[in-house]
């Protein structure tokens, strides 16, 4: 009982250890990402193509929801810009970005995703987002960067480019009509930009998004502002997220349903990686699927206070473990201080000019690309390069939610490809350790018997590695003519039905030849499997044994004496109980002829 209250009311678990030190350390690490996000939220709502407040109101609903019912006591959640350029193309062959009808879709797509993430999360399904390679991920986040910069090209050069343009289009259109650029526009955009990175590099303790967005609404204002062909952004309302309500049509869920499970996807992954990153250095224990649940919930309560969907944030997350925060209240008093900072200066965004958000998203775009990570597997993996590149270019030129599908077959792929060539390594008694240890040959070349194999196998045994497995032990009876086949099965953590039905194939295949296949070392939940699948019966109860030496010990039992007296190895033990016969001469048969 005590288990599922703490599921369901998770905070709990955490609320003990609010005192006054934590919660003066909380305030400060609130105070400091409400500053950071507050530009950056209003940036990712301009990417995803809605209202600026739309960021703000993000911002202030799902980081209180994930802190209270997720597991990450640092995560800090809210708006994102993988996730905005994907809210942006799924929706704006729907709607014109920033009407009416384009927010009651966000909403309606920001509910489906928080079900189905909330859905995984109750499936146990917190695992899944392990089988998404990092690659992937900085493949994915490098093509939405340069989606990024590509729709903030307009803003930032006054250059007419026509809604619903694809990647190569706009780049297209922009290079065709260089003429039109606006001077003024474009200056203010790289005066931004250069403060912004000039901050960031010699005053790093200082927002940097922050001062560069007043610094460049200062030089738009100084320059003529509206009258000087300076558009602004407007005024944005300087009040709480207001109640809202999502689409439940069946229509607009049919319609969006696919879309949706992108972003719960795309979303989930964040939330995980990024806690789990965070979690190495605090040395918390993450529950994945209850940061499931936690972003789920976050998701679908911001669906009904003007909210669109929203994930971890690497950045503020990473910040507010920075700066001492201790439990999750950080993250509640984050989202409080961003309240009290709209409704004191929303009335000033409306100086703030759409050129000067355009180059903070530059920025924000430039620093999503992982250049460190991007060199090192074009420098060290081949295979991991070709998907690098497979999953960056399928970004820019399809759909996005079809390049996050296409991520995460790549990573299925990957896991499938490298798990189906299992590690198998030859062992053999070593004379010079005390108690003959086996070892393996390749570091250490030992003589082996002519007539018992010891093998160990190094990852388990399902559907998708047995061939190359029975492809090996085929090659040790019918080449190395070795029919007694020893595994050492340490290594082995999980048995599928393909494979076990396999081992007893070969079980009975060696039998015939007057060997058998022969296990040790068994792992236990391996074991509850194999009985109670009757495989052990089918193989056979004198075929599994709990250490090395009796395996060894049985199997010697059953080899051919006669051709033990004639063999000069003498590896075991045991081997000592055999009278030579005649001169020594080595039996090792010779390969047969491909």
């Amino acid at each position: 009982m005590s288990t599922l209250f703490d599921k369901l009311f998770p905070f709990l678990l955490w609320w003990p250890m609010v005192g006054r030190h934590t919660l003066r350390a909380d305030l400060i690490a609130g105070l400091t990402g409400a500053v950071i996000v507050l530009p950056q939220s209003v940036a990712f709502a301009t990417i995803a193509g809605l209202p600026p407040q739309y960021g703000l109101y993000t911002a202030m609903v799902t980081p209180i929801v994930a802190a209270l019912f997720g597991s990450s006591r640092h995560l800090i959640s809210g708006p994102t810009t993988a996730i905005s350029i994907v809210v942006f193309s799924t929706l704006s062959g729907h709607a014109e970005p920033g009407s009416t009808e384009f927010i009651q879709l966000a909403l309606t797509l920001t509910f489906l995703a928080g079900v189905y993430q909330f859905a995984f999360g109750l499936a146990r399904l917190g695992t899944l987002v392990n089988f998404v390679s990092h690659t992937v991920v900085i493949g994915f986040t490098a093509g939405a960067a340069v989606l990024i910069a590509t729709s903030q090209m307009k803003h930032i050069t006054s250059i007419h480019v026509p809604a619903g343009e694809s990647f190569v289009h706009v780049w297209m259109d922009l290079f065709s009509h260089l003429e039109q650029l606006d001077p003024l526009v474009f200056g203010v955009a790289a005066f931004t930009l250069i403060v912004a990175v000039l901050i960031k590099r010699f005053l790093p303790s200082l927002p940097n998004l922050l001062l560069a967005m007043i610094a460049g609404s200062l030089l738009a204002l100084e320059l003529g502002g509206e009258a000087a062909g300076l558009a602004m952004i407007g005024e944005i309302p300087g009040h709480l997220p207001p109640l809202s309500s999502p689409d439940f049509s069946f229509a607009a869920i049919r319609e969006l349903a696919p879309q949706a499970f992108a972003v719960a996807l795309l979303g989930l992954i964040e939330a995980v990686s990024i806690s789990r990153a965070i979690a190495a250095k605090s040395h918390q224990q993450i529950d994945g699927n209850q940061e499931f649940i936690g972003q789920g919930l976050s998701n679908m309560v911001g669906s009904f206070f003007s909210s669109y969907a929203g994930s971890g944030s690497f950045t503020r997350s990473g910040i507010n473990y920075a700066a001492g925060a201790y439990t999750p209240m950080s993250a509640i008093f984050a989202a409080i201080i961003l309240m009290a900072i709209v409704l004191l200066i929303a009335p000033l965004m409306a100086y703030l000019p759409i050129a000067t958000m355009g180059g903070i998203i530059l920025l924000v775009a430039y620093n999503l690309v992982d250049f460190h990570h991007i060199k090192k597997i074009l420098q060290v993996s081949r295979s991991e390069t070709a998907i690098l590149l497979v999953t960056f270019f399928a970004t820019l030129f399809l759909h996005l939610e079809f390049a996050i599908y296409l991520g995460v077959i790549l990573s299925l792929v990957i896991f499938l490809s490298r798990t189906s060539t299992p590690e198998v390594i030859t062992l053999a008694p070593d004379p010079a350790t005390p108690k003959h240890s086996l070892t393996n040959v390749e570091k250490k070349p030992l003589a082996q018997c002519p007539q018992l194999k010891i093998i160990r196998i190094d990852m388990s045994i399902y559907f998708g590695s047995l061939t190359n497995i029975q492809r090996l032990l085929n090659h040790i009876s019918d080449e190395e003519g070795i029919n007694h086949i020893l595994i050492i099965s340490t290594g082995i953590n999980f048995i599928d039905m393909a494979g076990a039905e396999m081992l007893v194939q070969e079980a009975q295949r060696l039998k015939q030849r007057g060997g058998g296949l022969y296990f040790t070392d068994n792992k236990s939940r391996v074991c509850r499997f194999l009985r109670k699948g009757h495989f052990i019966e089918a193989i056979g109860e004198d075929h599994f044994f709990a250490s090395k030496q009796d395996a060894i010990r049985h199997i010697f039992d059953n080899l051919n004496k006669s051709t033990c007296t004639r063999c000069d190895k003498r590896i075991f033990k045991e081997c000592e109980t055999v009278p030579e016969a005649g001169p020594v001469s080595s039996l090792h048969p010779e390969p047969k002829e491909g």
